[in-house]
């Protein structure tokens, strides 16, 4: 029972939102213009998705948060286990990686408008650039903070190069690589959201601008909740790789 009750709780408030939201609007408290009742953006979505418009403009957005994700995050991994690793490797990229990192991605736009147009590439390059800091961050900060005595018990053992990096440092690094994983899934959205507003034919973010110039507040809040329900799917499928990836850490407090 107890368990049961922890699980609904997290979602009485939403719930609660949602019901107060209903009720103001039935007793003419919130005007449709301004924010429409939860039903009539249900039925937004029902004719968007029966006419093909909504489940095409999702699988476009959730096409440039993956590719931008993989390519941004993969570059961030590399560079945050070279520096982690390396001295030389450190001495020659980190202080142009901090100080690329300090300019503000979204301010970038215009530029890579005018670099890459306002195709594909555009909008996954940002995504990229977005999500590259966070998971090169924590990753470098990850392997640098692994505990020295772990490294010496490793060398007391005579592990190899390969062993040491497999069964020593990057168990130790991984809390860290899956925080930057989280943080970079936020980063992933918010860039996705202005990019698409900003220079694209498609996705949710056209699909909100669209929808402006016709003040139809029910499909710009629809595209609100969808960014809100996928930043929601994705964090907890990141907290599920966490979970399963560190259940040791459970183990050895249980133990």
């Amino acid at each position: 029972m107890k368990k049961t009750f922890l699980k609904i709780i997290p979602y009485s408030l939403p719930v609660l939102i949602i019901v107060l939201w209903q009720v103001s609007s039935m007793v003419g408290i919130l005007r449709d213009n301004v924010l429409p009742s939860p039903l009539q953006v249900i039925q937004q979505a029902i004719t968007l998705w029966n006419n093909g418009r909504l489940p095409r403009n999702i699988a476009v957005s959730l096409y440039r948060a993956t590719a931008g994700l993989l390519l941004g995050g993969s570059i961030g991994f590399i560079f945050g286990l070279a520096n982690g690793l390396s001295k030389v490797s450190r001495s020659v990229f980190d202080s142009s990686i901090q100080m690329i990192r300090n300019i503000p991605h979204l301010a970038l736009v215009p530029l890579f408008i005018l670099w890459f147009g306002i195709g594909e590439p555009a909008k996954i390059l940002l995504v990229s650039l977005g999500v590259m800091f966070p998971i090169y961050i924590n990753t470098y900060s990850g392997i640098k903070d692994v505990d020295p005595e772990l490294i010496e018990m490793g060398r007391v053992y005579q592990f190899s190069k390969w062993q040491m990096f497999k069964d020593i440092i990057v168990p130790a690094a991984l809390p860290n690589i899956l925080v930057g994983l989280r943080f970079a899934l936020g980063v992933m959205w918010t860039t996705l959201i202005v990019s698409e507003q900003i220079n694209a034919r498609s996705g949710l973010g056209y699909m909100a601008m669209d929808a402006q110039q016709f003040a139809n507040t029910r499909t710009i809040i629809l595209v609100v909740i969808i960014y809100a329900l996928l930043g929601k799917l994705s964090d907890s499928i990141a907290k599920f790789l966490e979970d399963e990836l560190l259940s040791w850490r459970e183990r050895r407090v249980a133990a």
